[in-house]
C-alpha cells in the first residue's frame, strides 16, 4: 500500500513539474522521464513522492543502475562524464552517504570484478549489494563472487538459468555462506506468479516484480497478497530487519 500510493504520488509530481509525457512508463511498469537526467533530481523526486504519501522516513530506495549498459572500453560513460570503477565505487559511497539507500544491484560491469570488490568493501556492511548480470543465477559465478567477496546478494532468475534445481541450488549456495537472494522477474514479463510462490517458499524474503502498475506486475503482488491472507499469523514481515542477520 505505502509503495502503490507513493508512485501514485510520484506520477502527480511528474505531470505537474514536467507534463503528461513524464509519466511514459518502461516495461517493468516504471517512469522512465526524459526530461530528468541527473540522478539527484530523480532521488528527490522519489522522496518528495514518499513524504506527499505521507511515508517519509517509513520507504527506503533501492537501486539498480544496470552498469553494463554504460560501460565502455574500461570506462564507466554517463552523459558527457567518464568514471573509472574506482571513481565510480565512490560515487556511490556519497549517493548513499545523502539518501536513504539500502540495497544496490549491478553497481558495476558484469566483468568488473575488482571493482566489486573495491564497492563491496566500502558499502558491503551498510547495504546490500546485488548481483544480477555479473552472477546471472550461475552457481559458478556466484562462487567466484563468494571467494572475492564481491558481493553480498544475489538476484536470482529462474529463466535466466533454465531449470528450478539450478535456481533452488543458487539460493542455497547464497543463504549458506550468509548473503541475501532476491527473487526477481524479467523485463519481459507475462501474468504468470509462480515466482511469487518461490520467494516465499524458498525463504528467500525479498521479490523484485516492478511498479504496482500493469497486470503482469500486479499477478505477483496479488499473489503475495493470497499467501498473506492464508498463511495468517505465520506469515511475518520483517521491514528494516529484512538483513540484519547479514549486516551482524
Amino acid at each position: 500500500r505505502m509503495v502503490s500510493e507513493s508512485y501514485h504520488h510520484l506520477a502527480k509530481l511528474l505531470k505537474n513539474q514536467y507534463g503528461a509525457s513524464a509519466t511514459l512508463i518502461g516495461d517493468e511498469g516504471g517512469f522512465a522521464p526524459a526530461q530528468i537526467t541527473n540522478v539527484y533530481d530523480r532521488l528527490e523526486l522519489m522522496l518528495q513522492a514518499v513524504e506527499n504519501a505521507g511515508y517519509e522516513g517509513l520507504i527506503k530506495i533501492a537501486l539498480d543502475p544496470a552498469s553494463s549498459e554504460f560501460f565502455y572500453d574500461g570506462v564507466y560513460k554517463i552523459g558527457d562524464k567518464s568514471y573509472t570503477g574506482g571513481e565510480l565505487v565512490d560515487f556511490y559511497v556519497d549517493l548513499c552517504e545523502k539518501y536513504p539507500i539500502i540495497s544496490l544491484e549491478d553497481g558495476l560491469a558484469e566483468d568488473d570484478w575488482e571493482s566489486w570488490v573495491e564497492l563491496t568493501k566500502k558499502l558491503g556492511t551498510k547495504i546490500q549489494i546485488g548481483g544480477d548480470d555479473i552472477f546471472v543465477t550461475n552457481t559458478k559465478r556466484i562462487q567466484r563472487g563468494i571467494e572475492l567477496n564481491a558481493a553480498n546478494s544475489v538476484l536470482i532468475k529462474l529463466n535466466q538459468i533454465g531449470t528450478v534445481t539450478e535456481t533452488l541450488n543458487a539460493i542455497k549456495m547464497a543463504h549458506d555462506t550468509g548473503w541475501t537472494a532476491v527473487v526477481s522477474h524479467r523485463s519481459g514479463e507475462t501474468e504468470d506468479n509462480f515466482i511469487a510462490d518461490l520467494v516465499v517458499g524458498t525463504s528467500a524474503g525479498q521479490i523484485k516484480t516492478g511498479a504496482p502498475a500493469r497486470s503482469d506486475r500486479n499477478a505477483k503482488y496479488n499473489q503475495l497478497l493470497r499467501i498473506e491472507e492464508e498463511l495468517g499469523e505465520e506469515a511475518e514481515y520483517p521491514g528494516i530487519y529484512f538483513r540484519l542477520d547479514h549486516l551482524a
